[in-house]
């Protein structure tokens, strides 16, 4: 143990000395270590005044180390292996991706897009551990210690770092048991006669703003039959011939494709929204969130 009035010793200086031993001048160890020759001497001077004890026999012409100054000068050596040995393992983790990849994101298209690319990443990766927490409540990253999240929508200000990946539409589909009722629809107006499943999960599941390129724009507030806290319900319960709904294209498209759902009102738009990944303010991401970014990333753009 180190006595309670010994000052803290300078790291940098042991490799001075050490580079003094090594080298067999101060010289030489200034120009190994890219440094002047009277810095080297300085400091190897103030290690030896931090130590209390001489560590060096100078003569004008060779220099030999005291009995301390070999004991020193061994432990040195061990010293200084062991600090590379670790700096080589943190540049090694540095460019692997190691550990646990905690993810979180929304059901509907963490389910559909992020969990296969979570599997692949595992796959490829398999010194990290994946652990995907999906739910429709945006969670503090910071307090769950969460490495990425995903975000479908609409952002809010936050402190977050946020990367925008892809746009997408939003859909008002029906299964095929309701189209008779839906062609006496003329316009967004007279969607309030028809059964709708509304997504609990959303601020405002009711309310819906509805545009066409050539007449002004609707909203309209439509009446629940049917109420569901997360997406992939929504979806479920409208497959069923539960209702109307509104949900995104990344969740429908091949629904849509196969017939098994029908877009309501073509001609009129629903807002458009941002697919995002965001992250905990960090100056540097860890290998692990940016092998997946870009694996996502790249999932995202072959759906599109």
């Amino acid at each position: 143990m180190r006595p309670m009035h010994a000052k803290p010793i300078n790291l940098n200086r042991l490799a001075y000395f050490a580079a003094v031993l090594d080298t067999g001048s101060f010289t030489r160890a200034a120009e190994q270590l890219g440094i002047t020759k009277a810095v080297v001497s300085q400091q190897v001077a103030r290690l030896e005044r931090d130590l209390g004890t001489s560590l060096l026999v100078r003569t004008t012409r060779s220099l030999h180390p005291t009995e301390a100054g070999r004991t020193l000068h061994a432990r040195c050596v061990t010293i200084l292996r062991e600090a590379e040995a670790a700096f080589d393992e943190l540049a090694q983790e540095a460019s692997e991706p190691t550990g646990i990849l905690r993810i979180t994101a929304p059901n509907d298209y963490g389910t559909a897009i992020v969990a296969p690319v979570a599997s692949a990443f595992a796959t490829r990766f398999p010194a990290c551990r994946v652990e995907l927490t999906l739910g429709d409540e945006a969670v503090d990253l910071v307090s769950t210690h969460m490495d990425v999240a995903i975000r479908v929508g609409w952002l809010v200000d936050s402190s977050l770092q946020a990367r925008k990946i892809a746009s997408f539409r939003q859909f008002l589909v029906a299964a095929p048991i309701l189209a008779e009722r839906i062609a006496d629809i003329p316009d967004p107006s007279g969607l309030v006669a028809l059964p709708f499943v509304a997504n609990m999960a959303l601020s405002d599941p009711l309310l819906w703003q509805f545009s066409h390129q050539d007449l002004d724009a609707r909203r309209v507030k439509m009446q629940a039959s049917i109420a569901v806290d997360a997406t992939p319900g929504v979806l479920a319960a409208v497959l069923a011939g539960g209702g109307l709904s509104v949900l995104p294209d990344f969740l429908v498209a091949e629904d849509l494709a196969s017939g098994r759902l029908i877009n309501v009102l073509p001609e009129w738009q629903l807002p458009s929204g941002g697919i995002h990944i965001v992250f905990p303010a960090v100056r540097f991401r860890p290998p692990k969130v940016t092998a997946f970014v870009e694996m996502l990333v790249a999932a995202q753009r072959d759906t599109t």
